[in-house]
């Protein structure tokens, strides 16, 4: 599995506090020596091996979960009357999360198909929220992720879908995909909420190949709540060759209906970010990531995860990546991407398409249970109660396991096997074995095995 640039934040490390992040990496180097004969310009990077230096000790689906790190932010705007006033919050809550970031330069772990990450956040006032993910595609790659708080009646799904450019001495990952965030204790849909569309912007790596790396967001953005016509187009500046400074954003929140303008934003996404009242001129901050202290999740003990979880997964990989081995990093990730690729082989042996696990396909179109919520692809698979949060609590925990001591009803594995595959493993069965396992293969489930590590040869 080849990795893509997806150049992203983590939780793991603290963000710089200045826009001056640039580092310098001892084996930067070896950059040219790994891929400058993989490169032309504007060539897709699906297929571009990066060194392991670069990689960030986590996957992407642990690293979305930066997006929901500041409570201070997500939990206040379902308790806002005021349309208006509650759309700041959300722009606020938007914008909070992007300072997260190691020092420099560095991407997540690409995701395997069928891996999946759960965790949850405890809050002051005694409450939880929950997060669940799942990688949906390979080719192109998207990850889906589902996140609730179900007391404080906010909920979040979301599909990353990063597509990677080479642009000479940067790559660009072109960050697709959306997340739609819902309070569900507003709007006129009492079973949706009051629903708001979020984009994300694109992500650089400058420096790659030559000078200091640096890591910026460029791009417009988007946040758009279409009940109450409010729109905020968000503008992350990448800094020009003579003018310009790094990280910095502007924008405007207006009525979409109108076109009247009633918010200026402007600031640095990693420092203070400023909001303009157009009609009174007042200024203020509207939040300040210099010294802000994300929330981290909390996640099962690793002795607890099933081999396709993502800590577990990629757990000798990110101890090679922290150590700075870089040859043990780089074997460790290519026996999982080497399993991978034979997974889909089987699978393609076997005639058998692979269907996510825990996210279903969007059922949208018009009059669709999921009109207006397309671009999601894919959305959990699992009826959440909107207002009931004990009835939530317990329909979320029953989608995979998500606090210390829950089980694994089953061990699933990639690919599921075909009848004629079970023959041929485990001997004989029976007409209705048989019929059994045509059956659990049409529903994507497969049949328990015994936990082994990611590395093991399969040899059932």
């Amino acid at each position: 599995m080849p990795d893509t640039i997806p150049l992203g934040r983590s939780s793991v490390d603290e963000s710089p506090v200045s826009g001056d992040d640039e580092v310098v990496e001892p084996d930067q180097g070896n950059v040219l020596s790994h891929i400058i004969s993989q490169l032309r310009p504007g060539a897709d990077l699906s297929r571009v091996v990066l060194p392991t230096f670069i990689l960030e000790p986590r996957s992407m689906l642990e690293r979305i979960t930066n997006f929901m790190a500041h409570p201070e932010t997500l939990l206040p705007m379902p308790t806002i009357d005021d349309p208006v006033e509650r759309f700041v919050s959300v722009i606020k809550f938007y914008l909070s999360g992007w300072h997260i970031k190691p020092p420099g330069v560095k991407k997540p772990l690409n995701p395997i198909l069928g891996e999946t990450f759960t965790c949850y956040w405890d809050y002051p006032d005694g409450t939880r929220a929950y997060y669940v993910s799942e990688q949906t595609s390979h080719h192109p790659p998207k990850s889906s992720y589902f996140f609730m708080a179900p007391d404080h009646h906010i909920r979040i799904d979301g599909t990353l879908k990063p597509r990677s450019k080479f642009l000479g001495n940067s790559a660009a990952s072109m960050m697709e995909g959306t997340a739609i965030l819902r309070l569900l204790n507003r709007g006129q849909d009492k079973e949706k909420g009051e629903r708001y569309i979020l984009t994300q912007p694109n992500m650089y790596a400058r420096g790659i190949l030559f000078g200091k790396m640096k890591y910026e967001l460029g791009d417009h953005s988007y946040v758009r709540c279409p009940e109450n016509d409010l729109v905020a187009d968000i503008d992350f500046k990448t800094k020009g060759y003579f003018s310009g400074t790094y990280n910095a954003i502007g924008g405007v929140i207006k009525n979409e209906k109108t076109g009247e303008v009633l918010y200026e934003l402007s600031g640095l996404w990693n420092g203070e970010m400023h909001i303009k009242d157009v009609h009174t001129h007042q200024k203020e901050v509207l939040f300040d990531a210099t010294h802000a202290k994300h929330t981290k999740p909390s996640t099962r003990p690793i002795e607890e995860q099933s081999e396709r979880e993502s800590q577990r997964l990629w757990q000798e990989t990110v101890h090679a990546i922290v150590t700075r081995n870089h040859e043990a990093a780089t074997d460790e990730k290519t026996k999982i991407e080497d399993r991978q690729r034979e997974e889909a082989a089987k699978r393609a042996d076997e005639g058998i398409d692979w269907k996510p696990r825990l996210f279903r396909p969007v059922q949208g179109g018009p009059g669709g249970p999921d009109e207006g919520e397309e671009d999601l692809d894919w959305i959990i698979n699992a009826q959440v109660d909107p207002h009931d949060p004990r009835v939530a609590t317990k329909q979320i925990l029953a989608i995979a396991p998500i606090v210390q001591g829950q089980k694994q009803p089953s061990q699933f594995q990639i690919p599921p096997f075909s009848a004629s595959m079970q023959h041929r493993r485990f001997g004989s069965t029976t007409a209705n074995d048989t019929t059994n396992q045509t059956e659990t293969t049409k529903q994507d489930t497969q049949p328990p095995i015994a936990d082994k590590p990611v590395d093991a040869v399969e040899s059932q």
